[in-house]
């Protein structure tokens, strides 16, 4: 990362390194400033050119200003970040890459997004009301399941208690002429056999199942069968956050990439873009091999507020990067395609020219794919805190 200006990336890739020799509440005031630099609206470089203030930046104060601004005035080398954080698009990087190809930008909805009635910190309504303002047709509503206690996962009952909530907000929404629907769905948690953790009787009321997991994240072996089992759930239109990484935290699980892709396709399920920026999940580098396989792809920010609806732009523009297709795009449906496809799967037929379940048996190549370790659970009370804003640093 030499020989060229020094960007947000490589800001947040030498903040992470420093932190590595600090300690106590510096350390972690390094550590979330590199987090938060993916987040940052402008490079630091031109707002500095531009006369303003590195406090303006989220968490950036007085002193990390300083030490961001001597390495803006005599630019250090900044090496190859390790895998852990590796291929994250920072803000204005998505911005740019969209704004080379705009269609990218006309996204019908934002499909994962969690609500007070698990571990988000806003009503369904006002999530609704945020995706409005983006001019969505639709967003999914993706609270979490019974088993993932720590995040207020929530159970049958309360899953039948929320969609006459969300009946009650469409017709709302409806009355006042807004042209945006809520779709009742769920992020299953999944057990390592793939298997979720609702009776199939209330996954089959709902509009989107998106199927993820949460726990068994710290094997180190490969976990192909695990997301092919996951796959092959009748329940599941859509696996999440698949490497299951955190930014500076957890790698991810590996697998063979090209075969997970092979029978997402085969089977016309679709494969997650969790945009939220310490995830980016999957990352340009696999979406590679989704594209190659012809596998649909789904993004969601994973917003736990309204403000967070806006990283789209990450997830649009890394599925730009790696040159995925619009059409094969389930963000770029209307409401009524979305929920056609979301019925197709769920009964067994698959798109037209379907290879099979069987395509799952592609060889490997050169190995396991790309190598992780897992992510741990983010639970309201528990996860790194979100969003941005000015300040709040050393």
């Amino acid at each position: 990362m030499s020989g060229s200006p020094l960007r947000n990336d490589g800001i947040a890739e030498l903040l992470a390194i420093e932190s590595e020799e600090r300690e106590g509440h510096v350390r972690r005031a390094y550590r979330r400033a590199s987090r938060r630099a993916f987040t940052w609206p402008v490079e630091a470089a031109d707002l500095v050119a531009g006369g303003d203030s590195l406090t303006e930046l989220a968490g950036v104060g007085p002193f990390l200003a300083r030490r961001i601004r001597a390495w803006l005035d005599d630019p250090p080398w900044v090496p190859e970040p390790p895998e852990i954080r590796r291929d994250f698009l920072t803000v204005p990087r998505a911005a740019a890459i969209l704004a080379a190809e705009p269609q990218r930008r006309t996204a019908r909805g934002d499909l994962q997004m969690h609500s007070t009635w698990s571990d988000g910190t806003a009503s369904v309504e006002e999530m609704a009301r945020a995706g409005a303002a983006l001019g969505y047709s639709h967003v999914a509503v993706t609270d979490h399941s019974r088993t993932l206690r720590i995040a207020g996962g929530i159970d049958e009952a309360e899953l039948e208690a929320q969609g006459g909530e969300i009946a009650g907000v469409n017709r709302a929404l409806a009355a006042e002429g807004a042209r945006i629907r809520v779709l009742h769905s769920v992020e299953l948690n999944l057990s390592p056999a793939g298997e979720g953790d609702l009776d199939p009787a209330a996954l089959a009321r709902l509009d989107l199942v998106l199927g993820s997991f949460h726990s068994a994240l710290r094997r180190t072996d490969d976990q192909t069968a695990r997301y092919a089992a996951a796959l092959r759930n009748p329940h599941v239109h859509v696996l999440g956050h698949p490497r299951g990484r955190i930014y500076d935290h957890r790698v991810g699980l590996r697998a063979d990439w090209r075969a997970v892709c092979a029978e997402a396709a085969a089977l016309d399920k679709a494969l997650e873009i969790d945009a939220y920026p310490d995830r980016q999940d999957l990352n340009v580098e696999l979406l590679e091999e989704a594209r190659a396989a012809g596998a649909r792809i789904s993004i969601g920010t994973d917003a736990h507020a309204p403000g967070e609806l806006a990283y789209l732009d990450l997830g649009l523009a890394a599925a730009a990067a790696a040159g995925v297709p619009r059409e094969r795009i389930l963000n770029y449906l209307d409401t009524d395609e979305l929920l056609a496809w979301a019925e197709r799967v769920r009964s067994g037929r698959r798109r037209p020219g379907g290879r099979g379940p069987g395509a799952a048996k592609t060889p490997e190549r050169g190995g396991a794919g790309v190598s992780s370790r897992a992510e741990g659970v983010r639970g309201a009370k528990r996860r790194p805190r979100r969003g941005g804003g000015g300040g709040g640093g050393i």
